[in-house]
């Protein structure tokens, strides 16, 4: 805003306010004077920019902004750790400590048994299954899977792996998702049990990336909420549980939870809407399907994880321009036609409890 103030602007504004008769070239006393205060000057503009920026929510840094979010109630989400399914041969105390690759993990709570058969033989193994959580916080919890290392020693014959992830972690807020929460906050209403209400509170719990609220689905007084996970998946049941218990714990409708006293609210994840897409590309001389089959494959799963990341929105369509558009854009592709979805040569109407995944994509 102040850019034109520069030191040289405001030194000759200065210097043109003292009578003419007065020696003002460089090195005499009245520029000597004046300089030091024009520079000073400068520098003030400089802050009150700052200060103006920073000011408003749709310019401020980080830290001014989580200042302005605090007076509307609104706090940046830190980063959360993941929880994971580990898989033993032998039960593990609670609050062991495992390591994986530079990540640790601690078992906190058990999950149950679980029978396999031995391929080719008629042995079943019994394996003892525990919720392990990530000790850093953050999505970097989310990436690894295989074989545990026992930190502090519980049997020579231990064995054990991480095989499933259950609840997500999340990285700490970024700046640009707060500001448009703040912002957002003034064109809703949250209040005491409403939509908003319950879709932001469900939101801020940890591992939750999107809800979708459907009020009295089952008689007056009842709520369902559909969640899927923060990374925009078909929600664990142990993610499913734990948001149930937040939100309305038996005995339901109780207030015991963050839902409202005579609201009974059922939690459930989305229906994994599988959509396996056929189409006809004409290829550029020298190029084959199998060396495109996974930038194409990639391609339509950046697609569909945008449409999963404006689920809880609803009206989301599967698009076959938008399928064709992208698989356009590769290498190699010199045309797409007779784009079939789930055999049908038309877009894909996604229900409100449904969330789509990319299925098989084949060229034919």
């Amino acid at each position: 805003m102040y850019e034109d103030q520069t030191y040289e602007t405001i030194l000759d504004r200065s210097l043109a306010r003292v009578a003419t008769d007065v020696d003002k070239r460089e090195g005499s006393l009245v520029m000597n004077a004046i300089a030091p205060v024009s520079a000073e000057h400068a520098n003030i503009y400089i802050l009150l920019d700052g200060i103006i920026q920073n000011g408003y929510a749709d310019t401020a840094i980080r830290e001014y902004l989580v200042l302005r979010c605090k007076e509307r109630g609104i706090i940046p989400y830190d980063a959360t750790q993941a929880v994971l399914k580990g898989k033993f041969n032998m039960e593990v105390p609670i609050g062991s400590r495992f390591n994986l690759n530079e990540l640790n993990y601690a078992v906190i709570a058990a999950i149950g048994t679980e029978e396999e058969t031995v391929e080719g033989e008629d042995t079943t193994i019994i394996y003892y299954t525990y919720q392990l959580q990530c000790e850093t916080v953050g999505t970097e919890g989310n990436k690894y899977f295989g074989e545990l290392s026992s930190i502090e020693y519980i049997d020579k014959d231990l064995e054990g792996s991480l095989v499933e992830l259950l609840i997500p972690a999340e990285d700490e807020e970024d700046t640009e998702a707060l500001r448009e929460r703040y912002l957002n906050s003034f064109d809703s209403n949250p209040f005491g049990g409403n939509k908003q209400d319950y879709k932001e509170k469900t939101n801020a719990l940890d591992g939750v990336g999107g809800t979708v609220v459907i009020p009295v689905w089952n008689g007056g007084g009842t709520v369902k909420l559909i969640i899927i996970d923060s990374n925009y998946n078909k929600a664990s049941d142990t993610l499913v549980a734990r948001v149930q218990e937040e939100i309305d714990p038996d005995p339901q409708g109780t207030g015991s939870g963050i839902a409202p006293i005579g609201h009974t609210v059922t939690v459930t994840t989305a229906e994994e809407l599988v959509v396996n897409v056929n189409v006809r590309i004409t290829l550029n001389e020298g190029y084959t399907w199998s060396q495109i089959s996974e930038a194409a494959t990639n391609a339509l799963e950046a697609y569909f994880l945008e449409m999963r990341k404006v689920w809880e929105n609803g009206g989301l369509v599967v698009r076959i321009s938008q399928i064709e558009n992208r698989l356009l854009n590769l290498d190699g592709v010199l045309d797409v036609a007779d784009t079939t979805l789930n055999g049908v040569s038309s877009n894909l109407i996604v229900e409100t409890e449904q969330l789509p995944v990319l299925g098989r994509v084949t060229n034919g």
